[in-house]
């Protein structure tokens, strides 16, 4: 059994069905992306993987264990960074530790250890206003991972950026990804950032939304964010079959 999973999600919001039988699997140490068009539902099944939500159907598992509807299980980083601007840096990225009662000088020294592998070793003590956009979610994201949970979601998490500032992050995110060995799921409507970060993506398309595939991708053995010819092609049958033009057969579904 996979190491995370959810089988048939439904879900519905006042008569109105918003996901069809949702199935997908992560592996441990893989990154696989969900694309989908803005206001398919990608967000109301990361609620409903991370326990926030409840399904009308389907069940959610981690380590063959039935986590549906309980939060705790995950860590999940949602599109906007919600820093508490009142809070040091340092101080935002212990909350969890604090909150899991950790002593204060162990948390804040445990944090403070991942601070330059993240890029924040000159702004433990600034607070997240006097940040720039990439350092913030820098910052949101060591804040996730002191969570030390084995999935990771991450839902849009470059995409209030600039152009430059988020390739400059995907690129460090990816590099990161690798070296914690993290598991990650991570929702974008950005087929260039699923190629560039993903072993594999799901496609998410239809009112309700169901998944219309599964592709395999070279972006989480490359590191590399360029786009070669095997990447564009793929990125041509990812847009075909969101747009409902392409059965989706090739490359293999996993």
């Amino acid at each position: 059994m996979s190491l995370f999973s959810c089988k048939n999600i439904s879900k519905s919001y006042g008569g109105e069905h918003i996901l069809n039988g949702i199935s997908l699997k992560l592996e441990p140490e893989e990154f696989v992306s969900l694309v989908g068009a803005s206001g398919v539902g990608k967000t109301t099944l990361f609620n409903i993987l991370a326990g926030v939500e409840k399904a009308d159907a389907g069940r959610v598992f981690l380590n063959e264990s039935d986590i549906t509807g309980v939060c705790g299980h995950v860590s999940y980083m949602p599109q906007n960074d919600l820093l508490f601007e009142h809070l040091t840096v340092l101080d935002n990225i212990t909350l969890p530790l604090i909150i899991q009662k950790k002593k204060r000088k162990e948390a804040r020294e445990y944090a403070l250890s991942f601070f330059s592998r993240f890029g924040l070793e000159d702004c433990a003590r600034k607070y997240p206003a006097q940040l720039s956009g990439g350092m913030r979610q820098r910052a949101a994201f060591l804040r996730a991972c002191m969570l030390e949970k084995p999935v990771m979601l991450l839902d849009e998490p470059f995409s209030a950026l600039d152009f430059i500032t988020r390739a400059e992050i995907r690129e460090w995110f990816a590099e990161i990804s690798r070296s914690l060995h993290l598991t990650t799921l991570c929702v974008t409507h950005d087929i260039d950032e699923a190629l560039i970060l993903s072993k594999r993506i799901y496609v998410m398309k239809g009112r309700p939304a169901r998944i219309g595939g599964c592709y395999l991708a070279d972006g989480q053995q490359s590191g590399s964010s360029a786009l070669t010819p095997s990447r564009l092609r793929l990125k041509q049958q990812l847009f075909s079959a969101l747009s409902g033009a392409l059965i989706i057969t090739q490359p293999k579904a996993v």
